[in-house]
């Protein structure tokens, strides 16, 4: 016992243990790591250089730019999408007018799911949650005005991400933007699709190819282009842990570059294009400790798995959403702190880009007022709160510094246990991951429901009344004028066309890189769903297992 130990044993034992205020219990992070009362330097352990280095340098715990938002904030990026290709093509431009700096695609799940708007199937779905986006002109539609040269763009689509891809390269194209200019991403993480949020739609192996195959496309054709959002956002909002999001996201993300290798892809080639996707949610300084945390790992696994030249290729370089599942309908107001303090812990940690929920979606789509409000967060945190002066302010915090190398240690005991059954495919279709985030979320229902975890306005603090609040409803005349657009650009095109450019995609579905084949599809108005549905046609539909 050195002597911190020593200093600590003796003030614990008579300044804690007689405290004539005793504590109130034993204290947990939101994973459960328990927590000591306060740390000391023995508590962190290993080397300054080993564990934390500078700013821009090996690990890259404390950022992987060494002056961070001293040189440039982060990409203000408010997820956006309703209705139609109209009225998101109307918020995307009210929110670059007020001081959006990256746009932000959601889509609606038939979409997501690679149906078009005029299936039976979408009806009582179109725009109500996202963009409905089925055509070439329905992409040319949304982006109208935007000038894709100048502004990045993310879309949040997997199942049929290499699809709206296409879309959107030749929405560049047809403006003069060649796809080498094009800069943004495709979330296109497939892995935590049949983990979490369940919006796949091939089995796991072509889904895979189809994903590798992006990145193949990317690092040839489209250089500034961020081919995968690897995301742990959806697996937390499904009921992970931050260890389990953290631990599922980072080992998705080392699968894809094991297969991009085996495809023989050079990685430097496109590692350096990899970006990642995390929630930010209630527990502030375990979220922290995640973020740094995770810059550590991926550089640490990329360097000793991959051996790498370009350090860029060691970045963990991600995108962080405030917690949608953190906000309540009771008192929604309380909505605006909750996001405060979450987009505050991404910054803390390092995002490089933000988007912040506006305090009405636990009731629908953002209205303007509300998404106004969540753009406004982050330019306060931005320019007023002056936690932009210095990089990785909070690091040397002896609790921070131990809950990053804990969160670690977690991390570590999951990558076993996956490597144990045999990697993340198998995994998946054992069950495993969907066991792990349905157990921890009934774990965390039955603490909000027993008093054990906090939530004000809903398990405490309650007051009866009816929230006065303006819920934004799609008009029913929307999915109406959706599906009219999509029957007539069907009727308006050479269907031989059609018919030979998905005749090729389905010959060379498990042969070539069908990036150049879907882009020839839409080129003669195939539309997403009758591309999907040739693939389908091969490769057949993913049926998850059941899991009890």
């Amino acid at each position: 016992m050195n002597d911190f130990e020593k200093e600590y044993e003796k003030w614990y034992s008579e300044k804690v243990l007689k405290n004539p205020i005793p504590e109130r219990g034993d204290f947990y992070t939101s994973s459960g790591i328990k927590v000591k009362t306060v740390y000391i330097p023995s508590d962190v352990k290993g080397s300054y250089f080993e564990k934390l280095g500078l700013p821009g340098a090996f690990p890259f715990t404390r950022g992987i730019h060494p002056t961070m938002y001293r040189s440039r904030l982060w990409t203000i990026r408010e997820f956006s999408g309703l209705g139609d290709a109209f009225m998101t093509n109307r918020r995307l431009k009210y929110l670059i007018e007020h001081g959006e700096t990256g746009l932000s695609i959601a889509f609606d799940y038939p979409t997501l799911l690679g149906i078009d708007s005029d299936d039976p199937l979408a009806r009582g779905e179109i725009g109500k949650a996202g963009v409905a986006i089925s055509t070439l002109e329905d992409m040319r539609t949304m982006l109208d005005g935007i000038n894709l040269a100048e502004i990045s763009t993310s879309m949040t689509i997997n199942g049929p991400a290499a699809m709206l891809w296409g879309f959107y390269i030749v929405v560049g194209e047809i403006n003069g933007v060649s796809p080498a200019v094009l800069r943004g991403t495709i979330q296109n993480d497939i892995l935590k699709e049949y983990m979490a949020q369940k919006s796949f739609i091939f089995p796991p192996e072509p889904s895979l190819k189809l994903v590798i195959d992006t990145f193949e496309f990317g690092s040839k054709y489209l250089p500034q282009w961020n081919p995968i959002s690897i995301s742990g956002y959806h697996i937390r909002e499904a009921g992970a842990t931050a260890v389990q999001e953290l631990a599922f996201t980072l080992a998705n993300g080392l699968t894809y570059v094991e297969e991009a290798v085996k495809r023989g892809l050079d990685v430097d080639d496109f590692a350096p294009r990899l970006s990642f996707f995390f929630d930010s949610s209630m527990d502030f300084l375990e979220e922290i400790a995640k973020f740094r945390a995770a810059r550590r790992i991926w550089a640490k696994e990329m360097k000793s798995r991959f051996n790498p030249k370009k350090e860029r290729s060691l970045w963990l370089r991600f995108h962080t959403q405030t917690s949608g599942a953190s906000l309540t309908a009771q008192q929604p107001e309380n909505n605006i702190i909750r996001t405060t303090i979450e987009a505050l812990a991404a910054v803390l940690g390092g995002t490089q880009s933000l988007h912040t929920n506006s305090y009405d979606e636990a009731f629908g789509l953002p209205t303007e007022k509300a998404a106004m409000i969540a753009l406004r967060t982050q330019e306060i945190i931005a320019y007023e709160s002056n936690v932009t002066n210095n990089v990785d302010p909070l690091g040397g915090s002896y609790y921070l510094e131990w809950l990053t190398d804990k969160m670690e240690e977690e991390v570590y005991r999951y990558f076993d246990r996956i490597d144990s059954m045999g990697g993340v495919l198998e995994g998946i279709k054992k069950g495993f991951f969907q066991k792990e985030i349905a157990d921890s979320a009934y774990r965390l229902q039955k603490e909000i429901e027993e008093g054990k975890r906090a939530l004000i306005g809903v398990n405490l603090y309650r007051i009866d009344e009816e929230p006065d609040i303006k819920v934004l409803k799609i008009p029913e005349y929307v999915e109406t004028r959706q599906i009219k657009r999509v029957k007539e650009y069907k009727k308006n095109r050479d269907m031989s066309m059609v018919e030979s450019s998905l005749n090729r995609l389905r010959q060379k579905a498990n042969e070539e890189n069908l990036m150049p084949y879907i882009i020839e599809a839409i080129k003669n108005r195939a539309t997403l769903g009758e591309i999907v549905n040739a693939l389908k046609e091969v490769w057949g539909e993913y049926v998850e297992p059941i899991v009890i």
